[in-house]
């Protein structure tokens, strides 16, 4: 792994049966950056995800995350790997029988053995963090959308990962809520040291947020650029590329 990179993935290749959502896939993630993971629907977004976070092998290749490989990790060992990195899902997947402060401190109880008022300064710590420090005692029927993405990244920050994976943050949600959260992925980058890797095909979150990035296509089955989104906004020759950066419909 090059110096300064948390993650790096040699050829991945994902196969259901005779279908291949991707294959030869290659990149390296950079400590401290904000890495996007961008593609149209059905290109292998999320699998990949899955990939990186150890829900799932790929059919082939290797992804080593923090230096350790997966598929090389069994009990303890994958369990202190686990602690590193912290998940941010699409629908939050927040308990909903559970206030928020009681969600961001399921990991802390899972993962440690602190007193119940250390778990419970910690939570509110964390969810002061996302600007939800008020709302610790509520369920989450009782916030908006935009607060619950912001409590899912609260939870998933609960154990200081040096990794935090984003699924989708900006996802069903009003511009300006949506510029918000993008300004805290940000912060979380430069201010706090932790590098996000964001699954997203939010043009204007990319653009607003994004160190560097790879995009998957369906039709290839794999990766057709990786780079500065600004400077492939401006550069890429890829025909599905320019589509998608400059917001242009594909010729027929």
């Amino acid at each position: 792994m090059s110096a300064g990179s948390v993650i790096r993935a040699r050829d991945l290749a994902m196969r259901f049966g005779a279908r291949t959502v991707f294959e030869g896939v290659s990149f390296e993630v950079r400590r401290g950056e904000v890495f996007v993971i961008l593609g149209g629907s059905g290109c292998g977004k999320s699998t990949l995800l899955k990939l990186l976070i150890g829900l799932m092998p790929p059919s082939a290749g290797t992804a080593e995350v923090l230096g350790q490989d997966w598929a090389t990790l069994e009990g303890e060992a994958r369990r202190a790997q686990l602690r590193r990195i912290g998940v941010m899902w699409q629908s939050g997947a927040l308990l909903g029988s559970l206030t928020l402060a009681e969600n961001v401190m399921l990991p802390i109880e899972a993962h440690t053995r602190l007193p119940a008022e250390a778990r419970r300064l910690i939570a509110r710590s964390k969810l002061g963090l996302v600007g939800l420090a008020d709302a610790a005692e509520r369920l989450p029927a009782e916030i908006s959308g935009g607060m619950l993405k912001r409590a899912s990244i609260a939870r998933a920050m609960a154990l200081d990962p040096e990794i935090l994976f984003l699924d989708e943050p900006s996802a069903g949600l009003d511009p300006i809520t949506s510029a918000g959260l993008d300004k805290l992925i940000t912060s979380l980058a430069r201010e706090g040291g932790t590098t996000c890797v964001v699954v997203t095909h939010e043009l204007q979150s990319i653009l607003a947020i994004g160190d560097r990035c790879i995009m998957l296509d369906k039709e290839a089955k794999g990766m057709i650029a990786e780079g500065e989104p600004k400077r492939l906004r401006e550069e890429a020759t890829h025909p599905t590329v320019r589509a998608f950066f400059r917001r242009e419909a594909m010729e027929a």
